[in-house]
């Protein structure tokens, strides 16, 4: 074999994604994670859910929906679970300024190496695997967040209820360079439904300033019937015209890529979830961190609590269940300044853990 055969050969081996590591801009994109939760009912608004991380939800008056991680995938290319859209109440009738769609976004400093808005912008592939109860044309989209541009491109889904794989590529955009930071700069939108605010016009399919009306233009609607589900799995954003195969990763890879943006810390039936030890500075009063995060986050979280808590201090058993008043994020991990329940006594130590499925949640989501 000559050397340039061998170079060929090579390069072949690589973009088939046998030995090319963190090719895919999309974190999770085999919805194994889901730290939330695996299901959230009566879903009417846009906001994350109990269902694959890194994966929003964006709805403005389209139906209702139950959305959830699911076990239905293709088969035969290594995937255990999907992201899945299943219609409640149907909206048949959308108004003009309807919309649906499921997001994903993605920081700037994540994103440098597309040359976004300088001569040498290159192409990006995104791939997935998608299954739908309603048929015909779907449109994707990438949203350039910083500089207000984006391009629209469409797929079609050719069989009900069948898993089908797509690929949508979008030349580079030599206008408008990326932020170089940790807030959103760019999105990929899947989108679902669409009222004609969205679709009267022509679809954008180059990069420009985004025209409302030329955005959706020939989206099916996915909320008109109660019938209707949509699944997705095995998204993957890359570099180049041509897709190539998804990069499984191990789970803990992927897991602590998520825990940049959302995390969660759950007590459990067995043994609840020990938090730490506080001090008490008054009676019902304390103060410590509650616990570190597992892993940095992406900016200072928002921070919040569910269920109730065991509380005890030095020298005694747990006294009872009890709410944390005044909690707060610091740089490490949960702060508390207070406490309710229960009595305490100044100058003692004040130990902390969550009941079964009370939980301390961190929220860096872009």
């Amino acid at each position: 074999m000559s050397k340039a055969a061998e170079l060929a050969a090579l390069i072949a081996n690589v973009n088939n994604g046998s030995s090319l590591g963190n090719k895919n801009f999309i974190i999770n994109g085999n919805m194994n994670i889901s730290q939330r939760g695996t299901s959230s009912t009566g879903i009417t608004a846009s906001g994350y859910r109990n269902a694959p991380d890194r994966f929003r939800p964006s709805i403005g008056t389209a139906g209702t929906w139950t959305i959830s991680q699911s076990t239905d995938v293709p088969t035969g290319y290594g995937f255990s679970n999907s992201y899945k859209f299943d219609c409640t109440t149907a909206d048949a009738s959308l108004a003009v300024g309807d919309d649906m769609a499921l997001q994903y976004r993605f920081e700037g400093q994540d994103v440098q190496t597309l040359r976004k808005g300088t001569s040498s912008a290159v192409p990006v592939t995104v791939s997935f695997w998608v299954k739908s109860t309603k048929t015909g044309t779907f449109i994707l989209e990438l949203m350039d967040n910083d500089n207000a541009r984006e391009i629209s491109k469409s797929y079609t889904v050719s069989s009900s209820n069948t898993w089908e794989y797509k690929t949508v590529t979008f030349e580079g955009d030599t206008t408008g360079a990326l932020d170089d930071d940790t807030a959103r700069s760019l999105t990929v939108q899947w989108w679902l439904a669409a009222g004609t605010n969205w679709t009267s016009g022509t679809l954008n399919t180059s990069w420009a300033d985004p025209a409302q009306a030329n955005r959706v233009v020939g989206q099916v609607n996915i909320a008109d019937s109660t019938s209707n589900d949509w699944f997705i799995t095995g998204a993957q954003m890359e570099i180049g015209e041509k897709a190539t195969e998804f990069e499984h990763e191990p789970y803990d890879v992927t897991y602590r890529k998520c825990l940049r943006y959302y995390q969660r810390i759950t007590g459990t039936a067995a043994s609840n979830h020990y938090l730490g030890t506080l001090q008490v500075y008054a009676s019902g009063t304390v103060f410590g961190l509650l616990a570190p995060y597992l892993a940095p986050l992406r900016i200072k979280p928002a921070v919040d609590q569910n269920g109730t808590f065991k509380f005890s201090q030095t020298g005694s058993s747990d006294t009872g269940n009890a709410t944390i008043g005044n909690l707060a994020a610091s740089d490490f991990g949960w702060m508390s300044g207070g406490w309710g329940g229960g009595t305490a006594t100044a100058g003692y130590a004040s130990g902390s853990r969550a009941t079964e499925n009370a939980y301390l949640e961190a929220d860096a989501e872009l």
